[in-house]
């Protein structure tokens, strides 16, 4: 067989519409906004492997500090699976982050992917679900989102995810109606398939049904996906009651030390590959 150049790069600016078709080849949300902010947050944890010019896998790696990194965007094109690239690019990775000295590196699985995250030192944390309600009517009247998080919300999220994102949550704000009260955040994004909820963290299950409710009702054209970690057992009770459905299991896993916020204040996770 002849070979066939193969190059394990970082990815920039000029691959944001390759990378869109990987994640919409796999029927994912992922905007290319999504993957231009994974870019802007952290350029150097970027990797996409090309063959013959044209991008074929990626997979990203975001720091949260030294505390965390979290792995997203595992993605190989479906005529080149089985050659190993999406194990490259993870080792790729994880190198970079053991090189950063980051203790904790997580990922939320799908089930293909558990036994690669396993034979790379992955274990299992909890379950993550993914729910999924449809449009169901003509818009309502948007009401004008607010932009900004206060002190007391970043403190509120590095409490309950167990390390500091406030730049991600800057970062997703440029983007995201945000609506808080006091002891409660709740996020919302476009995505291509359905929009998005989260992340939305609440002191209470009150606090959580009353962002979540108002803002679905504000925008009953829109359909949603809402993901939950199964340990916070009043954000899967919110989403049934709310005719939300589980639409996909995921598998969040933990490589290093343990490392823990406080779930039962997570009522939505920012994303699979955002944590």
């Amino acid at each position: 067989m002849h070979h066939v150049p193969t190059t394990l790069r970082l990815l920039t600016e000029k691959d944001v519409p390759a990378a869109t078709e990987l994640s919409t080849q796999a029927g994912w949300s992922q905007t290319p906004e999504d993957w231009r902010m994974l870019m802007r947050l952290d350029a150097k944890g970027c990797f996409g492997v090309e063959v013959e010019g044209r991008l074929v896998a990626t997979t990203t790696l975001l720091c949260y500090g030294q505390a965390l990194a979290w792995v997203g965007m595992v993605l190989t094109r479906i005529e080149s699976r089985g050659r190993g690239f999406a194990r490259n690019l993870l080792t790729t990775a994880l190198a970079r982050a053991d090189q950063l000295g980051i203790a904790t590196v997580k990922l939320d699985a799908t089930e293909q992917g558990q036994p690669v995250y396993e034979k790379l030192g992955f274990r299992a944390e909890q379950p993550v679900q993914r729910w999924f309600r449809e449009a169901s009517s003509q818009a309502a009247a948007q009401t004008a989102p607010q932009k900004t998080l206060g002190r007391a919300c970043l403190d509120l999220d590095s409490e309950a995810f167990g390390a500091d994102r406030s730049q991600l949550l800057v970062e997703l704000g440029k983007r995201s109606a945000i609506s808080t009260k006091p002891g409660a955040y709740l996020f919302s994004r476009p995505g291509r398939v359905a929009d998005y909820i989260g992340p939305c963290v609440a002191k209470s299950r009150e606090a959580a049904q009353t962002l979540i409710e108002s803002h679905v009702r504000d925008s009953p054209a829109k359909s949603w996906f809402w993901d939950v970690l199964s340990k916070n057992r009043d954000a899967i009770s919110l989403a049934q009651e709310l005719g939300f459905k589980p639409q996909r299991h995921l598998l969040r896993m933990v490589r290093g030390k343990e490392l823990s916020g406080n779930d039962n204040l997570i009522y939505a996770i920012a994303g699979f590959e955002l944590g």
